[in-house]
Formats: structure tokens, sequence, C-alpha cells
């Protein structure tokens, strides 16, 4: 069983920074492929940006150039990142962290983020 824990959602000026994290237990962190979605009210959820095992990346063209994903497996907590610069009022959701690997999801409760215009 794996537990994830978003923190860092707040609330920020379009332009701004916000990092989130993702602190995860379990032992399969490190061989699994690790993301962020995003839910906007009224939207489906949606992949944001996921980095594999080796630290591959791939993003969502709406947030490439100024999101980054990186995940830290030295820490007492195996945690993944999202640094979210030049931020957007659409960039408004409630950000989750999930876990896959081999079919196993593991979600995270969610985090809220708000840019204001």
């Amino acid at each position: 069983q794996v537990q994830l824990m978003e923190s860092g959602g707040g609330l920020v000026q379009a332009g701004g920074s916000l990092r989130l994290s993702c602190a995860a237990s379990g032992s399969i962190f490190r061989i699994a492929v690790m993301g962020w979605y995003r839910q906007a009210p009224g939207k489906q959820r949606e992949l944001v940006t996921q980095i594999t095992s080796d630290g591959r990346t791939n993003y969502a063209d709406s947030v490439k150039g100024r999101f980054t994903i990186s995940r830290d497996n030295a820490r007492r907590y195996d945690t993944v990142y999202l640094q979210m610069n030049s931020m957007k009022p659409e960039d408004t959701a409630i950000y989750y962290c999930n876990l896959y690997y081999e079919g196993y999801n593991s979600w995270g409760q969610g985090t809220q983020v708000t840019v204001s215009s």
C-alpha cells in the first residue's frame, strides 16, 4: 500500500510561482511512474506531467516551458515535485499526485491551486 501526501498549494497571482510536493511511503516509489494531474471545476481530470523511474518526463502542451517535474529518491520519504512558473488563471485546479506501477494506481488527496488575474 502506497500513501501519497501533497503539499504546497495555495493562492498566487498570475505570473507567479508555486512548488508542489508529494511525499510517498512504500518501496515501489523508486520504480514507479510518478505524475501530477489536475481537475478544474466542471472539467475532467487531466494529466499535467509524468516522470519515469529513470527521469524521463512528458508534459501537457499547456504547461510546457512553465512547469517542471522532478523526483528525489534520496530523502527519508521519496518525493516528487512540481515547480510551476509563469502561472496563469487557467492553471487553477485541484492538483493530484499519482503513482503508477504495472496497473497499480495510487492517488494523493489533492491540493488546491488558485491563480488570480
